[in-house]
């Protein structure tokens, strides 16, 4: 009888931390070794911060600090390379974006260590991006469809830009282009700084990008939202008008979360997105996440894996319309 009460509490014990997602769980199922989240972009950055706030948030569930490393380069790449060349042991993520999984590894040309998109998986889906298309405050344009006009009427003459050749920035032009059918110049930079300010002096068109990267500089006045590119209202901007009902198909969302070796045993994998799922209730990390420029979105992993077949696909035709060259 004693023998079937010891059960019956370590039974109780295990369904109750199940429940209530205490550490203890995670430290019995996550191998006892530190844990890492790399980090692809360099310290500061909207990203990195954004893998800061998380790997913070997820400490307490699994029982230890989970340490945040930096490993830049190639749109984030480098930091996947790391991880699919490390052992699949459950101990190590890295936080994984739409430009590095599903479209820098598709650019023609591209000569990469490996493709992110196969050679890693995804764990879970943290935020989303929202994308705007931004004029300068002294622009003729008012309109998406003020723009498209000027295109029609002066083929290869208004200008875009994007912080460098291949970017998502880049292709969600080219998306427009194809879509609209209109001639335009792309105009590439090193970096979303200058071309924002150049788009603020004139020297360029327009721009399509996160709003997040613009954001200070549209509130101040000094640019203008014209439009943005998904289909859920911006919390910073929830009155901007949708691209897509001038540009019918326009749908362009950033999304930034964490993958994994892809040999990651299931079950190590479902333990890291129960903590960030659980994370991503805490309504002081959710407005953080806001304050940074995007949208708190958690997907578990099957969820988040079907966003990324989609968007490959997706991507892949405009990259092949565009024939857009890695740089």
């Amino acid at each position: 009888m004693a023998d079937v009460t010891r059960r019956l509490r370590a039974a109780l014990g295990v369904g109750v931390a199940l429940l209530l997602g205490t550490p203890a769980f995670a430290q019995n199922a996550l191998p006892d070794r530190p844990l890492r989240i790399i980090s692809g972009f360099a310290p500061g950055g909207s990203s990195d911060t954004l893998t800061r706030l998380v790997a913070d948030a997820i400490s307490p569930m699994l029982g230890q600090r989970v340490v945040v490393e930096n490993r830049t380069g190639v749109n984030g790449v480098v930091a996947a390379a790391y991880v699919a060349q490390s052992p699949p042991d459950g101990t190590l993520l890295y936080q994984c974006s739409m430009s590095t999984l599903a479209i820098t590894p598709q650019l023609q040309g591209a000569t990469l260590p490996l493709d992110p998109g196969t050679e890693t998986g995804p764990v879970a889906n943290v935020a989303l991006s929202s994308y705007g298309l931004f004029v300068g405050a002294g622009s003729e344009f008012r309109s998406v469809g003020d723009i498209l006009g000027a295109a029609r009427a002066r083929p290869g003459q208004i200008t875009f830009a994007s912080p460098g050749a291949g970017s998502a920035q880049h292709l969600s032009g080219e998306l427009m282009k194809s879509l609209a059918r209109v001639d335009m110049t792309h105009v590439p930079y090193r970096g979303t700084a200058p071309a924002i300010l150049d788009m603020m002096a004139g020297r360029i068109d327009f721009m399509i990008g996160n709003l997040g990267d613009a954001t200070r500089q549209t509130q101040s006045g000094d640019l203008r939202l014209l439009g943005i590119g998904d289909p859920t209202p911006s919390p910073v901007f929830p009155d901007a008008p949708r691209i897509s009902a001038t540009i019918p198909g326009f749908d362009v969302t950033g999304w930034f979360g964490m993958c994994a070796h892809k040999d990651m045993p299931d079950a190590l994998r479902q333990i890291w997105a129960g903590a960030i799922g659980r994370a991503m209730q805490d309504a002081t990390l959710r407005q953080r996440l806001v304050d940074l420029g995007f949208t708190p979105h958690f997907e578990g992993t099957a969820d988040f894996t079907r966003r990324l077949a989609a968007d490959r696909l997706s991507w892949a035709r405009v990259i092949s319309e565009g024939n857009v060259r890695a740089n």
